[in-house]
C-alpha cells in the first residue's frame, strides 16, 4: 500500500493525454496529504473514472488531442455534483480561463505555473473555493473594465461568424465545438449586448468589425 492509498485527504483524479503530465502530476502529490484515486487518458475515460471515484477534486487538461474538454463538465457535475473541476492547460490566455469559469470549472492554471500553485489550487478547490491563476485574474478583471473587452475572444468569433450567416451547426463544424455549445455562446453575446434580435446582432457585430466585410477578422 502506497501513502497515496493510504491518505486520508482530499482524492484526486487526474486526466490527461500525455502520460509525461500524468506522471509529473502524481509524483508532485505523492505524500499523504493527497490520494489520486485514478487517471484517464481520454473524455470517456474522464466521465468514467469520475462516476466510479467521485473524486474531491478533478484534474482536468483544458484539450484532449485536439478536442476541447468543456462540453463534459455538464455530464461531470450530473455523475459528481460535489466534485470540483481544476482546468490544468497549457493556455495561458484570459479567454480560456473566462470560457472555462463560464462552462462550470472551478479553477484554471496553465502547465507553466510553479508546482507550489497547483498545491494551492488543489487545497483552494478542495476546502470549498475556486483558483485562478493571479495573472489571468488581473487580465480578466482589465477586459473586464474595459468595453471593448465585454465578450470574451471566442464570443467575439461566434458573433462574426453568426453575421456572416452561418447557422450553428456550420459554427460548430468549424470551431470543433458542440452545437449546444455555440447555442450557449449566443445566449451569452445576447445578454451581455442587451440585444434580441438576429438584425441587431448583426449590427452589433458590425460595429465591433467583426463580420467578414469589417476587417477585423
Amino acid at each position: 500500500m502506497t501513502p497515496q492509498d493510504s491518505a486520508s485527504g482530499p482524492t484526486i483524479l487526474i486526466c490527461d493525454d500525455h502520460p509525461v503530465v500524468r506522471c509529473g502530476i502524481r509524483t508532485l502529490l505523492a505524500d499523504d496529504r493527497y490520494r489520486i484515486v485514478g487517471e484517464a487518458a481520454d473524455l470517456a475515460g474522464t466521465v468514467e473514472q469520475v462516476e466510479r471515484h467521485r473524486p474531491t477534486v478533478l484534474l482536468l487538461d483544458l484539450s484532449f488531442l485536439g478536442t476541447r474538454s468543456l462540453d463534459i463538465l455538464p455530464t461531470v457535475r450530473a455523475v459528481s455534483p460535489a466534485s470540483r473541476v481544476l482546468i490544468l492547460t497549457m493556455h495561458n490566455d484570459p479567454d480560456s480561463a473566462r470560457d472555462s469559469l463560464a462552462a462550470g470549472a472551478h479553477g484554471f492554471l496553465p502547465k507553466d505555473a510553479a508546482a507550489g500553485e497547483l498545491v494551492a489550487a488543489i487545497d483552494a478547490l478542495a476546502a470549498g473555493g475556486r483558483y485562478l491563476h493571479p495573472a489571468l485574474g488581473a487580465a480578466l478583471f482589465a477586459q473586464d473594465t474595459d468595453p471593448d473587452g465585454m465578450l470574451s475572444g471566442r464570443e467575439r468569433e461566434v458573433l462574426g461568424l453568426i453575421a456572416d450567416g452561418l447557422t450553428h451547426q456550420q459554427i460548430a463544424d468549424g470551431l470543433r465545438l458542440s452545437v449546444r455549445t455555440i447555442e450557449a455562446q449566443r445566449a451569452s453575446i445576447k445578454a451581455k449586448l442587451g440585444v434580441n434580435r438576429r438584425s441587431e446582432l448583426i449590427s452589433r457585430a458590425r460595429q465591433l468589425r467583426l463580420t467578414t466585410t469589417g476587417g477585423e477578422r
